[in-house]
């Protein structure tokens, strides 16, 4: 049998519930795992073996009486932003380090519920703040394929622990990218839902109109039996749709006959590497020869994506991050009035990508600048979503490169903000439309280096991208690869 960290979860639960492995067995190689490989990689900010054990020990009583949802028994990792009750959450961030939310975030009660087990809390850019993960307070998560390479982010270590086996899958968190960029770099499936589609109740905010709740997996069946569980509405987030959940696993029939998909020659441009294009040019052949219709459209607001995302998403940060303060909860650094313990707790806990992110936020909201950039940067968010909505007119779904390149060495864009933020041009209009994604696995770069393709999807269109997603892992053009460790 293959070693049990590197199942599947379609393969683990079928094991699961035949008896013929444990969900204590399984929990057991994951952290063992997670024990010979992160010292090199990082990818996790706190490691929860008591709690998975006992976890694993209640799953097995479960699936002994019969009582197998689909993750019963399942390790994951849950990237550190999410609030979960009794274990230390710090959103990578100093001014969180020590705190224990008395809480659940929804999604971590509904996984609870059904039986998941949780091996820890995976390492991200500090308060989802990046594209590297190496703007964590704990250091940064490397790349599995190659561990001078970033991981990408900011949920960079939710994807590096799927990719290494750590665990058989793990959530994270999408504001601009940040799921389906480390899915790219790393070589997993990630998928950022519809806006709205997963409840974000006891998600440490960052952007609060951009920020969605996603998972990652080894497979797209995988990602699809994850999302089936977190997607639903919640009474505790207003903004959380109470359209019904369709079964995700069922949609993924293998069939895209006369699919017709979208390609935007705005998303082929220069400063693409050439392999990069070459595997996304390859995965729309083999959509081709399945009997899908590429259909050319044109997004033409793209080139705007970037400048008006840091508009609107610093500007949520800033007013979303005022609640560190050192008073409530979280670091305290005294100081002879407010005004000083305010500055001195700030300053010493908020790392300087957070820092610059308010700053950028504070001063597009400030009086005389509020109508120049933010109201300007919402205005340009509604055209990019019109672009969306034209498009989709004539076609099912849209495919893209997730990113222009392939994961960058570690270092090589932290002293160069804008070089960072281009990182995510290919994924930030995905979010400021509120539709949804996935990266699937597509090729590698001559280095070995894994490469992205996009499929992006009509609000709630998330079968139509898990079923073309899942036939194009069919067609066996990509072979998952061992991570290089």
């Amino acid at each position: 049998m293959t070693e049990l960290n590197r199942l599947t979860i379609t393969e683990a639960r079928d094991l699961l519930r035949k008896r013929e492995i444990s969900a204590r067995e399984l929990t057991r190689a994951c952290l063992e795992q997670i024990k010979l490989v992160d010292p090199k990689l990082n990818a996790f900010i706190t490691v929860c073996a008591r709690e998975a054990h006992e976890q694993a020990d209640a799953a097995d009583a479960r699936l002994a009486a019969g009582d197998a949802p689909a993750l019963c028994g399942i390790p994951l990792a849950i990237k550190d932003i999410y609030a979960t009750r009794g274990v230390r959450t710090t959103c990578a961030s100093r001014i969180l380090e020590n705190f224990v939310p008395p809480y659940d975030a929804t999604v971590i009660a509904k996984l609870r519920a059904n039986g998941a087990v949780f091996v820890g809390k995976a390492n991200m850019d500090e308060f989802a703040m990046g594209s590297s993960t190496e703007n964590s307070a704990f250091g940064p998560t490397r790349n599995p394929h190659n561990v001078e390479r970033v991981a990408g982010g900011s949920s960079g270590g939710s994807a590096a622990a799927v990719a290494a086996d750590e665990c058989l899958g793990s959530l994270g968190t999408d504001t601009g990218g940040s799921i389906r960029e480390p899915a790219s770099f790393c070589g997993v499936v990630g998928i950022k839902p519809t806006y709205s589609r997963v409840s974000r109740y006891g998600v440490i905010a960052y952007a609060s109109s951009l920020d969605q709740v996603g998972p990652f997996a080894k497979t797209v069946r995988d990602a699809a039996i994850i999302l089936r569980d977190l997607a639903g509405a919640d009474p505790r987030d207003s903004t959380c749709s109470a359209r019904p959940v369709p079964d995700y696993e069922a949609a993924l029939t293998g069939d895209v006959k006369g699919l017709r998909v979208g390609v935007p020659k705005e998303f082929f441009v220069s400063g693409i590497e050439p392999e990069v294009e070459q595997a996304v040019r390859a995965a729309l052949k083999s959509y081709e020869a399945m009997g899908a219709r590429m259909v050319e459209i044109s997004l033409p607001h793209t080139s705007y994506a970037v400048a008006a995302y840091y508009i609107v998403a610093t500007a949520e940060a800033s007013a979303n991050l005022a609640r560190y303060d050192g008073i409530r909860y979280g670091l305290r650094v005294d100081g002879d009035n407010n005004i000083e313990l305010y500055n001195r707790t700030r300053a010493r806990g908020f790392g300087a990508e957070v820092k610059r992110r308010i700053m950028l936020g504070s001063f597009v909201l400030s009086a005389g600048y509020y109508d120049a950039y933010y109201l300007k940067g919402q205005k340009v968010r509604t055209l990019i979503r019109r672009d969306f909505e034209r498009a989709f007119e004539s076609c099912d779904i849209i495919a893209t490169p997730v990113a222009p390149t392939t994961a960058f060495a570690l270092g090589e864009k932290v002293s160069d903000p804008l070089q960072m933020y281009l990182s995510d041009i290919f994924t930030i209009s995905v979010n400021l439309a509120g539709l949804p994604g996935i990266s699937v696995p597509c090729g590698f770069d001559p280095q070995g280096l894994p490469i992205g393709l996009q499929l992006i999807g009509p609000p709630f269109g998330e079968e139509a991208i898990l079923r073309a997603g899942d036939a194009f892992e069919r067609t066996g053009a990509v072979k998952r690869r061992a991570a290089i460790l």
